[in-house]
């Protein structure tokens, strides 16, 4: 299938879809115009892509964990569970720095309320 038609059935631009090839993380052909071709199963790779980058994944670790995702559990070692593990607990780190950075920010907004009201 040609780029257009896999953006159309995945829901992903045609400049990810590039992006998502320069980076190593889709394979295509070439026609002799040049023309990109996917074959069906670069449906299924693009939706996993886009999944795990609203999961907060950057495209080099969605790089190393494509190919566990895609090969049987037997063959994963753990690596893949390990990995996740690991970015859901940055995720959580990162989510305990927001609340951090609200906490503070509602301490001053709450002293320019109070400071206003007295001012």
């Amino acid at each position: 299938m040609r780029i257009g038609e896999l953006a159309d059935r995945t829901g992903a631009s045609v400049r990810s879809i590039r992006h998502y090839e320069a980076r190593g993380l889709l394979d295509a052909t070439r026609t002799d115009a040049g023309q990109r071709v996917f074959d069906e199963s670069a449906v299924e790779r693009v939706r996993t892509i886009r999944m795990l980058l609203a999961g907060g994944l950057n495209v080099r670790t969605i790089g190393e964990l494509l190919p566990c995702l895609e090969s049987g559990p037997d063959d994963r070692n753990g690596h893949l569970e390990r990995r996740l593990g690991e970015e859901i607990e940055r995720v959580d780190d990162d989510l305990a720095a927001l609340a951090d950075a609200r906490s503070v920010l509602v301490d001053v907004l709450t002293a320019a309320e109070r400071a206003r009201r007295t001012g």
